[in-house]
């Protein structure tokens, strides 16, 4: 039973007694260091002895790791037959006679490491906060003033241990963390122009409105803007592209991209769990976000219902400072995901100001159960996740903030096509925020496509660059061969099924929010990038999302 209950608008109430969860919030105070501290440890004697005992579990770790890593990938098994080696089978076996015993020399001094270990994690804040400070930070915002466009990227990367990660067909862990960082970085280096940006689907030219636009979805004015948050819906959705010289729209505002949109502001990833990738990507991204949450989630019996033996694998990115964060643990994780502490992100972060008011975002970024036939367990965590976003937004603001916007994103592990789920389909979660690529449940924007590979064939030819992929899934003969189909309640395909343009389980969401100065939200561009080809299973999606003040009536 889960400890909350629906009030009316989308809103929900704690019942009484119910139990904090892990949570940690910076003060709102304009200078972020004073109120992020960067260790999830109070003091450094605490922070040393978690260093320690961890060094004292590495070599168990390690040992575990490689014995899964004995299965091959798609990739090894093809290097395999090119090159004459001895039977595989033989090479493993002598590879697990080696490694079994070390690990059973060494369990029973892990085993009182890692007891140890336990009661640490009662005591550790549930992330860890990382300052770089910029020599060219983000302008300010201020207003009234001109139109700004903000650009959010999420993607799940799948940056777990390599053992773990080549369940999903995928090795090389560390020589991922650094490609995909090294693709991020040149991305948030690159200045924002139309001869750099990917040629389009469709979309806007120079990144900015055009007074020759045509709407689509809601055709009327933007209501008055109140200190509350207004619900979208899935009708109630404004995309803005040019009109060509006949006056009709070129294109739908979305596009398949072999590159990162440029100057992203703000990156929520997923499956970032393996510590040195972690250390990896923050290094590497820290020149260009200044801002960086990361070893998101619980360790072992705190805050969740199982033994947690993972964080959450959430991190996020920031160009703009961090004025609060906090993080809950889902509760209902059952099977292989119960050991991980999978959850919600909520961070506030400060664009600028106007006329001393805070000009404010929020960012929810969110990794969901991922078992195909567990929908009631995702309908639930949709259900937890509206309902910690809000109680953050109405922790941290402050009287005469402006929102800019609010941002929900991540793997959700459901999509709008299939019929299994159908629960999550209709989730209230779709009335409160917008998807830009949905029209209702079980119909999407024809422009949309599926973000989940099928992870047997990410080393096909036709899939293996970013370049060859762009132009595979352009094709509805790629897509229908490259992405994972419909499935039915059960998890398994859903042969019957009408073909879809596959299974997108990977979301922006977004929703406007009432105040003292009216904004008007636009959609730029939706962006399906294929720059990660062989390094993840999933397709990152990019939001552009355009701000404009309205004048005042």
């Amino acid at each position: 039973m889960c400890a909350w209950e629906p009030t009316p608008g989308g809103r929900r109430r704690r019942r009484p007694g119910d139990p904090d969860s892990q949570t940690v919030e910076a003060q709102n105070s304009p200078s972020p260091r004073m109120g992020l501290r960067e260790s999830p440890y109070s003091n450094r004697f605490l922070g040393g002895a978690d260093a320690v005992l961890r060094d004292f579990l590495f070599p168990s770790y390690w040992l575990v790791n490689q014995l899964l890593a004995l299965q091959r990938t798609t990739e090894e098994k093809q290097e395999d037959q090119r090159h004459p080696r001895p039977p595989y089978a033989l090479r493993a076996l002598g590879k697990g006679l080696l490694l079994v015993p070390l690990l059973l020399l060494l369990a029973p001094s892990s085993l009182v490491a890692f007891l140890l270990w336990l009661p640490l994690q009662a005591v550790r804040r549930p992330f860890a906060y990382q300052h770089t400070p910029s020599q060219s930070p983000p302008e300010e915002w201020v207003l009234p003033g001109k139109a700004k466009a903000f650009t959010f990227i999420s993607g799940n990367l799948c940056l777990l241990p390599v053992g773990l990660a080549k369940f999903s067909n995928l090795a090389r862990t560390q020589w991922r963390a650094a490609r995909i960082a090294h693709k991020l970085v040149q991305a948030a280096r690159r200045p924002f122009s139309s001869q750099h940006e990917p040629s389009p689907r469709g979309g806007l030219q120079n990144g900015f409105s055009n007074p020759n636009t045509k709407m689509y979805g809601a055709m009327e004015p933007s209501p008055p803007r109140s200190n509350q948050s207004s619900p979208r819906g899935d009708a109630d959705v404004t995309l803005e592209i040019p009109l060509d010289e006949e006056g009709k729209a070129p294109g739908p505002p979305s596009e398949i991209t072999a590159l990162f949109p440029s100057n992203a502001d703000f990156l929520c990833l997923q499956e970032v769990f393996d510590r040195q990738a972690t250390s990896r990507l923050r290094q590497l991204l820290s020149p260009c976000y200044e801002h960086i949450i990361y070893n998101v989630g619980t360790y072992g019996l705190v805050g969740c219902s199982a033994l947690k033996l993972l964080n959450s694998g959430l991190f996020l990115a920031s160009r703009y400072p961090v004025l609060a964060v906090k993080y809950h643990c889902f509760p209902n994780g059952a099977g292989e995901d119960a050991f991980s502490a999978k959850g919600l992100l909520c961070a506030q972060v400060q664009l600028g100001a106007s006329q001393g008011q805070r000009i404010v975002g929020y960012l929810n970024c969110t990794h969901m159960h991922a078992p195909e036939a567990d929908a009631e367990i995702r309908f639930d965590q949709l259900s937890l996740g509206l309902l910690w976003a809000q109680l953050f937004q109405d922790a941290n603001a402050q009287p005469g903030d402006i929102v800019a916007f609010d941002i929900y994103c991540g793997d959700l592990n459901f999509d709008n096509c299939s019929s299994g789920d159908e629960l999550e389909q209709g989730h209230e979660i779709f009335t409160v925020y917008t998807d830009p690529c949905r029209v209702g449940p079980r119909k999407d924007k024809p422009w949309a496509i599926g973000t989940l590979m099928n992870h047997l064939e990410i080393y096909s030819e036709a899939v293996s660059t970013p370049e060859n992929m762009k132009r595979t899934l352009e094709q509805p003969e790629g897509r229908r061969k490259y992405l994972v189909g419909p499935i039915m309640e059960d998890g398994s395909p859903d042969h019957s099924a009408a073909w879809s343009e596959g299974r997108r389980i990977d979301y922006i969401l977004y929703r406007d929010h009432l105040g003292p100065v009216e904004l008007k939200t636009a959609v730029e561009k939706f962006f399906f990038v294929t720059q990660l080809a062989a390094c993840s299973d999933h397709l990152p999606v990019a939001l552009r999302l355009l701000l404009t003040p309205q004048p005042e009536a």
